[in-house]
């Protein structure tokens, strides 16, 4: 294993430039902050083709479209496969003032109200409840990027206007101030449809697909890898945490997902992984090294995760033939608001096995 310094893109970069006009989620392990030093170590491998199968906020995705690669973006819960679909695999159409108008002004075509049934007590005023149903009654007309742009800019309000982001408590109990978490969903809403229209620009043709890393092409130049670790305690699973954008990405499935009633929050079923689990994880990470085995994999990991970095080296020596290179830079996670967290507090690796 070898560490050393790479040189950063400076921050007026073009590629960067365009990178920071990607509106911001907050996403478990989002890379928001580590761009600079991806975007160097992307530009240091080279290559035409990108492969980003746990795309997560999307970011990472969009980056290596600014760099210029055919970026292929997958993810197992549907609604970050949208923000790429809206953002990385759309050249270039974006949402009229009419198209906007249409959703937010237009009334409720259809009657539906399975989020203002489901949800009423639990999450955001009556008002923005009804709004969410009946946005979806005009959404549900788009076809193509437009759609996906206007799902995207949902996901993005709806996001920002629930406390820290995510949807395991109800109420304001984490209220931090953020204008946000009392602007109504539809007025954020056109402002989260300016943000995902700005983000639009034309690239190398890019795909975004929902579906499992091991189903995942495996002729990519570049595979940028950044799993779900487990961490030492809590949990890794993301549908936990924001199984309400889940839902809403796709309205529940027309309205016949399998809600949790019993739960409190009348969340979505976990969706099991073999990177769910401590006893797995391991044995999972191996397969899916062996899977990119001819590709150069750019691995993230952070310290506060297992396994440890060594263990990760190992499983990367055994597959290239050769030990990879890492980049370590201090990194404080600012998601979660306990004081006492110190998980938060981790070391963050570039991992660069050839």
């Amino acid at each position: 294993m070898s560490s050393r310094q790479l040189p950063f893109l400076d921050v007026s970069a073009p590629a960067l430039v365009q990178a920071d006009r990607y509106p911001h989620l907050r996403y478990m392990g989002s890379k928001y902050r580590l761009l600079p030093t991806l975007a160097s170590v992307f530009e240091e491998v080279g290559g035409k083709t990108a492969l980003d199968p746990f795309s997560g906020s999307g970011v990472v995705s969009y980056l290596l479209k600014a760099l210029g690669y055919a970026v292929t973006s997958r993810d197992y819960l549907n609604f970050p496969v949208t923000l790429a679909k809206a953002a990385c695999a759309n050249q270039g159409q974006r949402l009229s003032d009419e198209d906007v108008r249409l959703i937010v002004d237009g009334g409720n075509r259809d009657g539906r109200d399975f989020i203002s049934r489901t949800y009423d007590g639990l999450f955001f005023t009556p008002e923005d409840l009804r709004f969410l149903d009946a946005a979806w009654s005009h959404i549900d007309r788009l076809a193509g990027s437009k759609r996906h742009l206007a799902v995207a800019a949902l996901v993005l309000a709806a996001a920002r206007k629930q406390p820290r982001g995510v949807f395991t408590v109800t109420g304001l109990r984490y209220d931090d101030g953020r204008a946000w978490l009392h602007t109504p969903l539809s007025e954020q809403f056109v402002a989260c449809v300016d943000a995902w229209n700005s983000a639009v620009f034309e690239g190398e043709h890019c795909l975004a697909a929902q579906g499992d890393v091991s189903a995942a092409p495996t002729n990519a130049d570049l595979v940028y890898l950044d799993p779900p670790y487990a961490p030492p305690r809590d949990d890794n699973d993301y549908l936990k945490r924001y199984w309400f954008l889940e839902g809403l990405s796709d309205y529940w499935q027309g309205g016949t997902a399998a809600v949790m009633k019993g739960t409190t929050t009348r969340k979505l079923p976990k969706r099991p992984t073999a990177f769910g689990s401590k006893r797995t994880i391991v044995s999972a990470l191996v397969a899916m090294f062996e899977q990119f085995r001819d590709s150069t994999i750019v691995l993230s990991y952070g310290s506060n995760a297992v396994p440890d970095l060594e263990a990760l080296v190992g499983m990367l020596r055994d597959v290239k033939g050769a030990a990879p290179e890492v980049v370590e830079l201090p990194h404080r996670y600012h998601f979660g608001t306990h004081s006492r967290a110190a998980r938060r507090e981790a070391v963050e690796y570039v991992v660069v096995a050839r």
